[in-house]
């Protein structure tokens, strides 16, 4: 049986709706969890991929947050080994991380739905063959990252210019959330501290609103959901492992 590797930071940031997409596909998913175990140090092998999650972390704070370092080494271990990488929010951040890139505050925040919009080479990218130029994805996110050098630039919304890239062919990393389900985004808002960030935020971000604007979005991001992590699971799936040099610092 394949096996992924998932990295999880908090109990509510999960595979959401991909969870079901790997296990029809006939992948078995290990869970590091480094909210319980933040010293944890995963190894890859006998793994076929690596998907790290979000969380509320930022990437500058490995020292109060030790796991931020082993996850940066897992990416580079897995990159060099030509293993498959997702990254959502936080993952990706990590991702761009370790691929020499630059973690840094956003222009503004963006918590709820917004338009993510493909870029020429996004358009024509196989993970993103179920999207159309510009759709409504959902986002909670402070931080943003640059793109790595040698990445390619697949997506971009007003208030981030990178919301999705592509290192060599089989490493991604997604600043939006294509996982949640209706549930999920509930859940999101009725967490404490997603609270107080928006409480903080003085009226700009509207928690009705997104309660509103969700059943109008969710079947939509279903679809994408399907198309788009249908084929990074396929990618898991290739049997090739070659070398990766990553670039240097």
């Amino acid at each position: 049986m394949r096996k992924i590797l998932v990295c999880q930071h908090v109990p509510y940031e999960i595979l959401g709706t991909l969870d079901p997409l790997l296990r029809n596909a006939g992948y078995r998913i290990k869970y590091v969890n480094f909210g319980r175990d933040p010293h944890a140090r995963p190894e890859l092998d006998g793994y076929h991929g690596l998907i790290v999650l979000g969380g509320p972390m930022n990437v500058d704070q490995a020292a109060a947050y030790p796991h931020i370092a082993t996850e940066i080494d897992l990416v580079k271990c897995a990159v060099d080994r030509g293993l498959p990488v997702l990254g959502i929010c936080l993952g990706a951040q990590i991702i761009s991380s370790a691929l020499g890139g630059e973690v840094f505050d956003g222009v503004d925040k963006e918590i709820g739905w917004y338009d993510v919009s493909l870029t020429e080479a996004g358009k024509g990218d196989p993970v993103f063959l179920a999207a159309t130029h510009t759709e409504k994805i959902f986002q909670w996110h402070g931080q943003t990252f640059s793109l790595p050098d040698g990445a390619v630039h697949l997506a971009s919304s007003q208030l981030c210019a990178n919301q999705a890239f592509r290192y060599g062919d089989n490493v991604y990393g997604f600043q939006f959330h294509l996982e949640v389900d209706e549930p999920m985004i509930a859940r999101w808002l009725r967490v404490p501290a997603h609270v107080a960030e928006i409480e903080a935020l003085g009226g700009v971000i509207d928690p009705e609103r997104i309660r509103e604007d969700t059943p109008s979005h969710i079947d939509r991001l279903k679809e994408l959901s399907d198309g788009t992590f249908g084929a990074v699971i396929e990618l898991f799936g290739r049997r090739e492992r070659r070398h990766v040099v990553l670039p240097s610092r």
